[in-house]
């Protein structure tokens, strides 16, 4: 767990055992189906992720339950829980695929960059964290990090870069970037305020699982209809990770 916190990054090899992978693989690309049904447009415009999986929008019952009974097994709550300062809560799900277009560019970013200015950007290094559970479906590129940028703030590089300021690009290399390739069954935990990118390829195809620290600043982003019903939630081990 060392290398968490000194690089913001830990990924575990053949974490998903076959049987987990072939029954996520099923659920995943049933909710992809009907995202893609239902967004075809900004598909093929420049999406490169969908969210809410656990949402009753695009799955039956059945299979949100058993994304829920997975995020709330031991072999991640143990993990999330030696990795966070509080215990974890679930926060979210998201799905990162390849864009439509082959020649689309991938882009340098903090998650809190999306929702906070530059000033509010920094302090939040210093904050609760929100971690993703990536776990690669297939094999795939994977990822390319800033090591130890969860707790350090952007160089003048990595500023211009990430924020596109001075005529620079969010696509641009920049001179500390480490790529971390995943193979189908890897999970890689990192954290949401390092600055990070996803590499295209393959048949890339990654679950992710947010969990976040207990603190109200995060867990407002949570969605009411991605938890559990409260007949599932008797129904799940670990059920105090969908604490709302």
């Amino acid at each position: 767990m060392n290398d968490y916190h000194q690089n913001g990054f830990v990924k575990f090899s053949n974490f998903l055992t076959f049987t987990e992978r072939k029954i996520l693989i099923s659920i995943i690309e049933d909710f992809h189906q009907s995202w893609l049904n239902a967004n075809q447009a900004f598909y093929n415009e420049r999406a490169i992720n969908s969210a809410y999986l656990t949402s009753p929008k695009h799955l039956p019952e059945q299979q949100r339950f058993e994304l829920f009974d997975f995020i709330s097994s031991d072999k991640l709550v143990s993990l999330a829980d030696k990795l966070c300062k509080t215990e974890p809560v679930f926060m979210g799900t998201q799905l990162f695929f390849n864009p439509a277009n082959p020649k689309q560019k991938n882009y340098w970013h903090r998650d809190a960059q999306y929702h906070l200015n530059e000033a509010e950007q920094k302090e939040a290094l210093k904050g609760p964290e929100v971690l993703h559970f990536r776990l690669a479906l297939k094999d795939e590129p994977g990822i390319e990090v800033i090591p130890n940028s969860h707790r350090q703030w952007d160089t003048e590089e990595e500023l211009a870069v990430r924020l596109e300021k001075d005529g620079h690009k969010n696509h641009e290399n920049l001179r500390h970037g480490h790529a971390i390739e995943l193979k189908a069954g890897d999970l890689l935990v990192f954290s949401a305020n390092m600055i990070h990118r996803g590499l295209y390829g393959k048949d890339r195809l990654a679950f992710d699982i947010l969990f976040c620290e207990n603190e109200p600043q995060i867990t407002s982003f949570q969605q009411k209809n991605c938890m559990p019903t409260s007949e599932q939630l008797a129904r799940l081990k670990n059920n105090h990770v969908f604490l709302q």
